[in-house]
């Protein structure tokens, strides 16, 4: 599986105004092409009456980045948006800063201030996340082992997705792969060997950033 990655939780949006024009920053979390550019074109119709949908994304498939100044004087607008989201090394995103004109010139400065808030308040109502590849594992004990078992792989820093409860109980969990030999020992060394953790397949999980 692929290295980490950052990316946004959720979709989400904020605005704020400056010098009369409106930015409002959108962000949605997006898998590919497809997914972003039938993003852009919501908000697109959703803003018809706004002077400019400004837009940027950036996707780990075939490590895909575009962005539209949609009017603005040229590097103003969508290449500040783009440095908002290579600057927090975040992908598989999208973010549309729409601006309603306020009849007050920003200048170019002004500009690429304020596209880059925009994105950058998107991205904080979105809440970047890392994607982590991690092992999903289970194991087998007795329930006289149960306690200190469970115990050891919370402590190993894995997460429980599951317990079942049966003749003995099974924990399945995940867990980044290079923790898993050192839980297998811990596990081995509490219980003379019986319990060990297996490793079934590779998923990612996300883990909040900010």
């Amino acid at each position: 599986m692929s290295a980490d990655y950052k990316t946004v939780a959720t979709e989400a949006a904020d605005e704020f105004t400056e010098k009369r024009s409106r930015f409002i920053g959108y962000c949605k979390p997006v898998a590919t092409e497809e997914e972003a550019t039938a993003f852009i074109a919501q908000i697109r119709s959703k803003h018809w009456d706004a002077r400019h949908n400004v837009y940027a994304y950036s996707l780990r498939q075939g490590n895909l980045r575009r962005y539209s100044d949609d009017g603005e004087p040229s590097g103003t607008a969508g290449m500040p948006v783009l440095d908002v989201i290579t600057k927090n090394e975040v992908t598989d995103v999208c973010v549309v800063v729409t601006r309603y004109f306020g009849g007050v010139l920003l200048g170019k400065g002004g500009l690429v201030r304020a596209y880059a808030q925009g994105a950058k308040l998107a991205l904080n109502a979105a809440g970047v996340i890392t994607m982590q590849s991690c092992l999903i594992c289970r194991l087998q004990c007795s329930y006289t082992q149960y306690g200190k078992v469970s115990a050891a792989v919370i402590e190993t820093g894995a997460v429980i997705d599951d317990t079942v409860y049966e003749t003995d109980v099974t924990l399945c969990f995940h867990i980044q792969p290079g923790l898993l030999a050192g839980l297998n020992k811990k596990l081995a060394d509490m219980t003379s060997g019986e319990v060990q953790a297996e490793g079934e397949e590779e998923k990612y999980y996300a883990f909040e950033t900010f």
